[in-house]
């Protein structure tokens, strides 16, 4: 086994962290229009109505709305494969509820998509990457309420037939499976997925478990209508996991690992499998919480299984112990590996955790992974020839690759694509901050929003190029 040649090497880029133009062209006001950037170390706010003084990262983006042009052809000097790209609800239907689509947002999406066909670089897109009508959430209650499910659905249909022939990958959401009953969340998780604030449910747990289902339910119906438009499609879905380890052999740490690492499955498992599982229905029953079905639920599971499962891989974490009161938390809850070095962030960097969760997936459900998101979040320095050497995310993005390789190559894993995070520099969706860069193409833009909007090329830039020349063998 080895890399196939039509391996997808490329990125992946969402709408509201680099399209910018929140207000251009028809487009309507979505969730993270209101949502400031996060300064001095505090989390990101969420606002109702926009505060003139404040700065909300989404409104300007990286501009891409009106650079794509030059931003697809750099793409294209590095060699890219494949793009994967979201497409904002809010730019085709501005309320989301709206009778008719807005055409100028269509024809956006038609364009940059021909425009990445012709430098052959397949287009993957993402039909909800954290981009909801704001409408959506005030007059219907998000994805509490299954009016929201049916809205959706008219939505996929739209770019669905409007895109039919261009888009042979879709991916109907991006980690959805962040926000569980039983688990704690914080507000900028349960809003950038939902647009809801955790703090102000009334019922944590009913509602978190309406929204799960919900969401799941909108994705195997989007699955069985995009087969329907059109055979040939190929629709997955994105999920941020990671793998959770036990800090020591002791059983109890050890079947700890395994619940907290297998809480981010039951979507896949519905996904994959055909029916919501009952193990989450009897779990709901315990706790209290009621799921409101329809008559056809069950055959819309049944029909709309996925043919692919998207993998956003960035840290691995400890699961939690007896004593680890001093230990940090880790990115999707749990502690920070001791054994692990972290980002300036706080995420721990584990290349060989890509590779187990990789085996552990595959084996569990045997259809093909993508890597959608692979990345490094830091901060780059100009040198005073204005030229950023970024060897440290070099030698990240390396490790990593060397271990999809041998998932590949020893383990015999069915993964058709690689994806990193942010191949441009964007603004950071947790922080709302550009000088969390992930790119090979950097963008003077700091987070005040002063800069040119000038794109420079990184030393990661020819390294990646060199990745995809040789199909993985050159790193």
């Amino acid at each position: 086994m080895k890399f196939p040649d039509n391996f997808l090497w490329g990125g992946s880029i969402a709408a509201h962290q680099t399209e910018g133009a929140w207000s251009e062209d028809g487009k309507g006001p979505a969730i993270m229009d209101y949502v400031t950037v996060g300064e001095d170390g505090q989390p990101r706010k969420i606002h109702q109505t926009i505060d003139p003084e404040c700065r909300y990262p989404s409104h300007i983006g990286i501009d891409f709305y009106h650079r794509y042009l030059d931003d697809v052809k750099l793409l294209a000097q590095m060699g890219f494969k494949a793009l994967r790209i979201s497409i904002d609800w809010s730019r085709i239907y501005p309320n989301g509820d709206d009778l008719e689509p807005n055409p100028k947002g269509i024809e956006f999406y038609i364009n940059l998509v021909d425009e990445l066909k012709k430098y052959r670089i397949e287009p993957i897109v993402t039909l909800y990457h954290f981009e909801m009508p704001i409408n959506l959430v005030k007059k219907y209650g998000s994805w509490q309420n299954r009016s929201v499910v049916e809205l959706y659905l008219k939505f996929c249909k739209t770019m669905f037939t409007a895109l039919r022939g261009k888009v042979k990958y879709w991916v109907t959401f991006n980690e959805m499976n962040h926000i569980d009953p039983r688990t704690e969340a914080s507000d900028i998780f349960t809003y950038i997925i939902a647009g809801l604030k955790y703090s102000e449910m009334k019922d944590k747990s009913q509602t978190l478990a309406t929204i799960g289902y919900n969401m799941t339910l909108a994705s195997c119906k989007a699955v069985r209508l995009g087969h329907e438009i059109d055979a040939s499609n190929k629709i997955g879905c994105v999920f941020g996991i990671e793998p959770v380890y036990p800090i020591n052999s002791e059983p109890e740490n050890i079947m700890n690992a395994f619940r907290q690492m297998d809480r981010d499955f039951y979507q896949i498992d519905a996904m994959c499998n055909g029916e919501f599982p009952q193990y989450k229905l009897a779990e709901y029953e315990d706790d209290g919480i009621q799921l409101a079905f329809s008559k056809n639920d069950s055959e819309d599971f049944k029909e709309g299984k996925i043919d692919f499962i998207g993998m956003n891989y960035y840290a691995s974490s400890v699961t939690e112990y007896h004593g680890a009161k001093e230990a940090k938390s880790a990115l999707f809850g749990g502690l920070t590996n001791p054994f692990l070095e972290t980002s300036k962030w706080g995420w721990t960097i584990d290349p060989v955790g890509i590779r187990y969760l990789l085996n552990y997936t595959y084996r569990k459900y045997g259809i093909p992974i993508m890597i959608t998101e692979n990345g490094l979040g830091a901060e780059d320095r100009l040198d005073d020839n204005g030229k950023i050497h970024d060897d440290y995310r070099i030698d990240y993005l390396r490790k990593h690759v060397q271990e999809v390789k041998k998932a590949v190559e020893i383990d015999q894993v069915n993964c058709f694509g690689y994806l990193t995070w942010g191949p441009i520099d964007l603004v950071s969706a947790t922080t709302g901050q550009m000088s969390k860069r992930y790119g090979f193409i950097y963008v003077d833009l700091d987070d005040s929003g002063r800069g040119t909007l000038q794109r420079l090329k990184k030393d990661s830039f020819d390294w990646y190029k060199k990745v995809i020349k040789s199909n993985g063998k050159d790193l």
